[in-house]
């Protein structure tokens, strides 16, 4: 890993790279110089396009093989326009940053929808250009002026099944029910999902939970912390503390849950039911490099249900587009957030609520959850 000394040196060459004062290939020259080309090919460096291609930031890991193969390289072939991937991970700080900058490497994000209309609203985000993308390849209710919806996640309890026998946990009271199933529990470290949890663990009824009452939920939170093990991160984090045995529940995506079933042979399970569903967008900077309309471009090709069904297939993320769900196998269907079976189960997350009380919530959230 980069120490933050020489990640400040190599964003000062990305700098003056994208200001057009060194060229790329001197960028690429002088980061090598300083880092060594191992360490500049283990670690990375910022995502520098050049004329006429588009970089889109998410999440790293095996996201970014995955959307290169639903996305990026299909585009590539219909349009000449090669996507770069980066994976330094859109939060909502660093799109801030890029789009403050004046000179943005950035051209699209994977972003959390409600980031995305708060940023807009500032004037740091292009609108979403709805004669380019296709509203109708959207699911009702999830559409925003700034941010595309292309994706759904979902926030669930997920449990080691060897633990609880026949009794398994079947709805959001039992993973704050210790003494009826004993164990350490985990949870989401950024909140998301994580208040409406302690709510409706706490007698709030599903259709009275926004405006989120969080001095109940804190007070919730607070009161049950001596049970939670850890509060994770990131979803490699998440994976390790059910596999690893320290915690016997854990609220987790459901994108990561899938996987701990399979790696696990079934013995992590998972259910729907109380699960907080999250829809995930793609969002364009204002002034992006690459140009609004390529960037619009790519986003309604990620609307096609084929290049979705891709991305369910290597990443769990159930399709935005609704005509994708015909295309889901029966034997995969019980992983997808927004097959009718499952979607009926859970509470969509309130984008509007998130987009006003975000960051004040989370300050207060994390000054218990650390403390």
């Amino acid at each position: 890993m980069k120490t933050p000394f020489e990640k400040d040196v190599i964003e000062i060459l990305a700098n003056k790279a994208r200001a057009g004062h060194i060229s790329r290939r001197q960028f690429t020259q002088l980061a090598a110089g300083f880092l060594g080309t191992t360490a500049l090919a283990t670690q990375g460096t910022p995502v520098l396009a050049a004329d006429g291609q588009l970089v889109f930031v998410n999440w790293g890991g095996d996201a970014m093989t995955a959307y290169d193969t639903a996305f990026g390289a299909p585009f590539k072939a219909a349009t000449g326009i090669t996507v770069k991937q980066d994976g330094s991970g859109p939060t909502e700080g660093a799109i801030q940053a890029q789009a403050e900058s004046g000179s943005p490497s950035w051209d699209i994000v994977d972003a959390d929808p409600f980031s995305a209309q708060a940023l807009g609203k500032q004037g740091l985000m292009e609108p979403i250009d709805y004669t380019v993308v296709d509203p109708a390849k959207t699911r009702e209710g999830f559409g925003w002026e700034y941010a595309a919806s292309t994706y759904f996640f979902s926030y669930v309890l997920a449990y080691d099944s060897t633990q609880f026998g026949d009794t398994p946990p079947s709805g959001i009271a039992d993973f704050f029910d210790v003494e009826a199933f004993p164990g350490k529990r985990a949870m989401y470290k950024w909140g998301v999902g994580m208040w409406e949890a302690l709510l409706l663990a706490d007698g709030v009824a599903r259709d009275d939970l926004y405006p989120l009452d969080l001095e109940r939920a804190h007070a919730k939170l607070a009161g049950f912390k001596e049970n939670i093990v850890a509060f994770w991160g990131g979803g490699a984090e998440s994976q390790s503390l059910l596999l690893n045995g320290d915690a016997s529940m854990a609220l987790i995506w459901s994108t990561r849950a899938k996987i701990l079933e399979e790696d696990s042979e079934g013995d992590i399970k998972f259910i729907w039911d109380d699960g907080l569903l999250s829809p995930g967008s793609m969002a364009v900077l204002k002034d992006n490099p690459g140009g609004k309309d390529a960037a619009m471009k790519f986003i309604a090709e990620a609307q096609a249900p084929e290049k979705q069904l891709v991305m369910f297939e290597l990443m769990a993320q159930g399709p935005g587009n609704p005509a994708a769900d015909a295309l889901v196998p029966d034997e995969l269907k019980r992983f997808n957030p927004v097959d009718p079976a499952n979607f009926g189960k859970q509470i969509p997350l309130d984008i509007a609520w998130y987009e006003e009380n975000y960051g004040a919530a989370l300050d207060a959230y994390l000054g218990i959850a650390s403390a």
